[in-house]
């Protein structure tokens, strides 16, 4: 009797809640840093440096791995991806010092390494033309997982003795359970020669895509950075320049961005990418000034409205940029541009952070935080002066294309 496996419509969304799933996963430890960061006694650049190398390791994962569902089919990587999920969970519940958490941190930027540039592709592949929701979904999951993860994490640290074990045991079991739900999906790529060959570490931009990719990059890497900020240092700004002791106000920071990222981009699904683009990087641009002046005048409020501005610009900017990218790829490059695009976004995420963490050690946590502000404005301004100049010579040489045939 051949095997039951959901229909196109039912498997795209089962898709999309796994890979908010994998994400939320991914967002649980922000809150908890304070938390090991008192259990085990290290500084803020440790503290960057546990944040940081998960999203080295993402990286690594999506270089070696990040094409390899195209070749092997997608199923067989999710099932991999998944389990190095329940390994990881099994990891933090085990751990107790600074080594132990740098492994878990690993194995799970391993995992969401595995499965993010694999299910953004399985998204691809299942939605429907006269409904394609992959770009939105690809763009809002990392918001909508990311604030789920922290203010859940965040509650749980708040109101329970035991926040580790409350937060990894549910996840180590619902993985398990997503382990099992792979047998039902169907098998979205077909199986075609040089797996093997995909495993080397490479990035690959296709040619026609590499000029919107140079385009976007700066508003990616800007809105990426932002939010490796909020989840790295966030709940260390809101104690140590808003006073504010208790850990669930850090996780409502993460859920002011983040979760007003998820609505910009829902929002915006449907407005061309272009257009997004270049309103959520104004927006984003706009956002991160309120968050250099809430930190100049300690403004706690001013700190959140400035959060939940910078958010939305991120998740329209991320929309457009994404869609912007993607649009027109070939089946058989999806996972592998995903990839390349998730890979930029995460050193973004990683490297900046760290550096800062590095920093705030020197020059103090608002200062550094202001600065990184001031950086992140100047790159939102040149992604936009980018897309003009784009969207410009394009205009131009439509007009050209269409000349050409009443001169003749």
């Amino acid at each position: 009797m051949p095997s039951r496996r959901l229909r196109p419509t039912a498997a795209f969304w089962s898709a999309a809640t796994l890979l908010v799933l994998v994400l939320a996963a991914s967002g649980v430890p922000s809150p908890l840093y304070r938390v090991y960061q008192e259990r085990f006694g290290f500084s803020a650049g440790v503290l960057t440096t546990v944040f940081g190398i998960y999203a080295i390791a993402l990286l690594a994962a999506l270089l070696v791995v990040g094409r390899l569902s195209d070749h092997v089919g997608r199923r067989p990587v999710l099932v991999v991806g998944l389990l190095l999920q329940v390994v990881s969970g099994v990891l933090f519940l085990a751990a107790d010092g600074v080594g132990w958490l740098l492994v878990a941190r690993v194995v799970q930027g391993l995992s969401v390494g595995t499965l993010t540039g694999t299910l953004g592709a399985m998204l691809l592949d299942l939605q429907r033309r006269d409904r394609p929701l992959a770009a939105m979904l690809n763009s809002a999951s990392p918001t909508i997982g990311l604030s789920i993860g922290a203010v859940g994490a965040g509650v749980l640290v708040e109101y329970t003795g035991e926040p580790t074990r409350w937060v990894f045991a549910p996840l180590v079991l619902a993985f398990l359970v997503a382990t099992a739900a792979v047998a039902v999906l169907p098998e979205t790529s077909p199986r075609i020669p040089g797996s093997l060959a995909s495993l080397r570490p490479q990035v690959g931009v296709p040619r026609a895509h590499r000029a919107p990719f140079l385009v976007a990059l700066p508003c990616l890497v800007a809105t990426w950075a932002l939010g490796g900020l909020y989840l790295s240092l966030g709940p260390s700004l809101a104690v140590g320049v808003f006073g504010v002791e208790g850990h669930l106000v850090g996780s409502l920071l993460i859920l002011a961005m983040q979760g007003s990222g998820a609505i910009g981009s829902i929002s915006m699904w449907q407005v061309l990418p272009h257009r997004s683009m270049l309103t959520g990087a104004l927006l984003f641009a706009v956002g991160v000034g309120i968050t250099i002046t809430a930190l100049a005048t300690g403004s706690l409020t001013l700190f959140f409205v400035a959060s939940a501005v910078s958010g939305f610009g991120f998740g329209v900017g991320f929309l457009g940029a994404l869609g912007t990218i993607t649009a027109g790829v070939a089946p058989s490059d999806r996972a592998g541009l995903l990839s390349s695009v998730y890979v930029a976004g995460y050193l973004a995420f990683s490297v900046p952070a760290v550096v800062a963490g590095i920093a705030v050690g020197h020059v103090g946590l608002r200062q550094t935080a202001e600065v990184y502000g001031a950086v992140l404005i100047v790159l939102t301004l040149i992604a936009v002066a980018g897309l003009l100049r784009r969207r410009r010579v394009v205009r131009q040489e439509t007009a050209v294309e269409q000349a050409e045939p009443v001169a003749a």
